[in-house]
């Protein structure tokens, strides 16, 4: 029979696996294509992809916390992580709708609904 946390690390496993591929393709996006993207201007190139690989670290250190049973430290790593995709929308903010191609939207959208679905792991087990 099969623990809630062995459930659990298996759903957040998943989680990770969706939110990698999501952010590692919107930030790839985002690097390649920086003049489209209405964003900050303190935004670079460099701080995208440094930000992703930092970001990253944390959300798999978030699961082997857990999978080690340091909740409390994967957790705040989780947390930390969720911020990875749910920060994506904020480019909203710096340009209308129409300056976004289908593909940004997509990319912004999917990374946006994978950062709440980790959110949603951390408060459901938090």
């Amino acid at each position: 029979m099969m623990t809630l946390a062995a459930k659990g690390q298996g759903l957040l496993k998943l989680l990770l696996i969706i939110n990698i591929i999501s952010t590692g393709l919107h930030f790839t996006d985002n690097y390649f294509f920086i003049e489209q993207y209405p964003q900050p201007k303190w935004i670079t190139a460099p701080s995208i992809y440094q930000l992703w690989f930092i970001l990253t670290v944390i959300g798999i250190m978030g699961y082997w916390l857990y999978k080690y049973q340091k909740f409390w430290l994967a957790y705040g790593c989780l947390f930390i992580y969720s911020l990875t995709g749910l920060a994506s929308p904020g480019h909203y903010f710096y340009g209308n709708l129409s300056q976004f191609s289908t593909k940004m939207h997509l990319l912004i959208w999917t990374d946006g609904i994978a950062g709440l679905a980790v959110l949603g792991f951390f408060f459901g087990h938090y």
